[in-house]
């Protein structure tokens, strides 16, 4: 089959195409033949965690995706041969990938395979800041650095179905304006740390109650500056690569905030797959009655990865870049 690999090193990073067996499910996997895969950003990112290999050393990439069941692992009794099926997984840039069965979900019959493609890993990482962790609740303030990512666009449409108000902040005025048909509340257009006051103002003084930062260290201590009461902060990410931030001890003290890490580096497969069950009952009804629906920027071709990468790492797109996968010859 017809596979990516990554070599993640200090000057980058190299991508090579390579022609390698079909893995073999254990008992408790699926072999998926793959239709799509979604592109994280964090894939290419050192530190993140989604590339899973240290420097230097080359991995089969891509962290979610969505196929057709070949076969089934012994122990798996809940899915069969032909059955759409989507999860997050290793090595998904390839004809065929290995679910795991904590991870793996049905395909909603309304979705496309690239919109399927689109959901795991972005949409379960946006559950696990927004519910699992950010306790979001109806009426609260949500603010998210980045909003057009594909975590900000996702972190947007589940923050809506939760009921809260939703600031975001980009630095394309276009973006912004393409996301207000999602139902962003408030548009900040900047990439600078001074969005505190702007968020004070439209809040009426109270601030917001869950900040979502994949932008990095750059805009940490402005999130703090724009957090209400009891406020929680998620990082989920360092596009901007700074790793370090000025922590004001005295807000974090006097407003009793929580700030978290979102992140699957350290975890184990049981954690990651914890929180599914919990996804598809909450999440999934939503997809299914089209109140959410995976925003799809671009879909390339497989052999297109290398451009689709530079697109991404560009910031040109809004919502997620899904990388088409052909049937073998």
């Amino acid at each position: 089959m017809q596979s990516y690999w990554m070599q993640l090193g200090a000057e980058g990073t190299k991508l090579e195409r390579r022609d390698t067996p079909i893995p073999e499910p254990a008992a408790n996997q699926l072999l998926v033949r793959l239709r799509a895969a979604g592109l994280n950003r964090g894939e290419f990112i050192a530190g993140h965690g989604l590339h899973g290999a240290a420097a230097g050393a080359w991995k089969a990439i891509g962290g979610e995706g969505a196929g057709e069941v070949v076969r089934a692992g012994a122990e798996v009794t809940t899915f069969r041969p032909g059955d759409r099926v989507m999860a997050r997984c290793a090595g998904a840039f390839a004809e065929y990938a290995l679910f795991d069965l904590g991870e793996t979900m049905a395909v909603p019959a309304s979705l496309s395979w690239e919109e399927a493609a689109a959901l795991p890993l972005t949409f379960l990482v946006t559950f696990d800041m927004l519910v699992l962790q950010g306790r979001l609740k109806a009426g609260e303030w949500l603010l998210v650095n980045g909003v057009s990512s594909g975590v900000g666009v996702a972190s947007l449409q589940l923050g809506k179905v939760l009921g809260a108000r939703v600031i975001g902040t980009s630095g394309s005025a276009d973006k912004l304006a393409k996301l207000k048909a999602l139902g962003l509340d408030v548009a900040l257009h900047t990439r600078a740390a001074d969005f505190a006051p702007a968020v004070m103002e439209a809040t009426g003084g109270r601030g917001a109650d869950l900040v979502v930062n994949a932008v990095g260290g750059s805009v940490f201590a402005e999130n703090v500056r724009a957090m209400a009461f009891e406020g929680r902060l998620a990082t989920v990410g360092y596009v901007d690569g700074v790793l370090h931030a000025e922590l004001d001890l005295e807000a974090l003290h006097a407003k009793r905030l929580t700030l978290f890490g979102v992140s699957n580096k350290l975890r184990s497969k049981a954690q990651k797959a914890a929180g599914v069950p919990r996804f598809v009952a909450e999440v999934l009804p939503h997809v299914s009655s089209g109140r959410i629906r995976p925003q799809i920027d671009q879909v390339v071709d497989f052999a297109e990865l290398p451009a689709a990468k530079a697109r991404m790492e560009a910031g040109g797109h809004v919502g997620k870049i899904v990388l088409g996968i052909p049937r073998p010859a």
